[in-house]
């Protein structure tokens, strides 16, 4: 038994997947481009990182001589992870502003 092809169904298809592409691509330029700032409880360790993930500045205040190596290390470490983990959410709240009102084929 032949099928009649909804070409109005295959065009808003189409639509979709191309908007679908356009708002990826803004997506991914957000995320190039926004940072977010994390620092130490201390404040004197600052790390600065997109919402890719990518960290693009690492930046030290106050005196650090009598800093002992191993804690000040361990210190830079919990930043990072900090801010990996804001990048994180930066990337999820960026998602939901490109994406929120985004509709699929089902819901139309």
């Amino acid at each position: 038994m032949a099928r009649e092809i909804d070409e109005a169904w295959i065009d808003e298809a189409i639509e979709r997947y191309r908007r679908v592409e356009d708002l990826r691509a803004e997506f991914d330029r957000a995320v190039s481009a926004h940072t977010v700032s994390v620092h130490s409880p201390d404040q004197s360790i600052e790390v600065v990182v997109t919402a890719a993930g990518t960290i693009v500045d690492v930046r030290l205040h106050g005196e650090l001589r009598h800093r002992v190596p191993a804690e000040f290390a361990a210190e830079i470490k919990a930043v990072v992870v900090s801010a990996a983990e804001a990048a994180r959410w930066a990337r999820e709240k960026l998602h939901g502003e490109v994406f929120g009102s985004f509709r699929t084929l089902e819901g139309h």
